[in-house]
């Protein structure tokens, strides 16, 4: 019994977890994106993303504090 081999980019794994925080996918590409992608990439992408994110946030309010008032 033989596993399929995944064969995809890097980029389509990160366009998939793009699209996946956004939470806009058609049915469609969803399962090809199942059938195609390695689930190890989509995690480590997935982590990625989201520390990307908070340090973004984190970034902003820092910048948002930082700033002085014109009051």
């Amino acid at each position: 019994m033989t596993t399929p081999v995944r064969k995809t980019s890097w980029l389509r794994t990160i366009q998939a977890v793009l699209w996946s925080f956004v939470g806009l996918r058609k049915n469609s590409e969803y399962q090809q994106d199942i059938e195609k992608l390695n689930p190890f990439h989509i995690i480590g992408v997935a982590i990625g993303v989201a520390l990307l994110f908070v340090l973004g946030l984190i970034a902003l309010v820092n910048w948002v504090v930082v700033q002085p008032t014109g009051l």
